[in-house]
């Protein structure tokens, strides 16, 4: 009868713990203002920002100009556990940005399998690390 309260104990508090996690969603890696340096392209090295959101359970994004101004809609995004790939159409061009997690602040990548490029977390004044 002891063994059957400890364990009926032990579920009760495993199943409480885990609801509790479950209820408690961490923000997501890959959400906020990213800003992005593209080096090496014809143009010159490409400075851009990557403002990505959850919606619902999905991730959106927009590709934006330095001055804020919107540059691409993100047409899809996948994601793959440290690895963002947002595809987008710029000048003319089906693009993609495949961009990997390299601490919390930053990732590195490519822009299509040919660009190396770099991107620093844009942090809000006040925004903690």
């Amino acid at each position: 009868m002891r063994t059957a309260r400890l364990l009926l104990s032990a579920l009760l508090l495993a199943a409480t713990l885990t609801a509790g996690a479950q209820s408690q969603e961490a923000p997501d890696y890959f959400t906020g203002k990213w800003t992005v340096l593209v080096k090496g392209t014809p143009n010159g090295d490409v400075k851009l920002v990557l403002s990505i959101e959850k919606k619902d359970t999905a991730l959106a994004a927009v590709v934006l100009d330095t001055t804020g101004g919107e540059f691409a809609k993100v047409d899809r995004i996948v994601r793959k556990d440290t690895t963002l790939t947002a595809y987008f159409s710029a000048m003319g061009y089906d693009l993609y940005l495949e961009m990997t997690r390299k601490d919390d602040d930053h990732m590195t990548g490519n822009l299509v399998g040919m660009f190396e490029a770099e991107a620093t977390r844009i942090r809000e004044s006040g925004e903690k690390k």
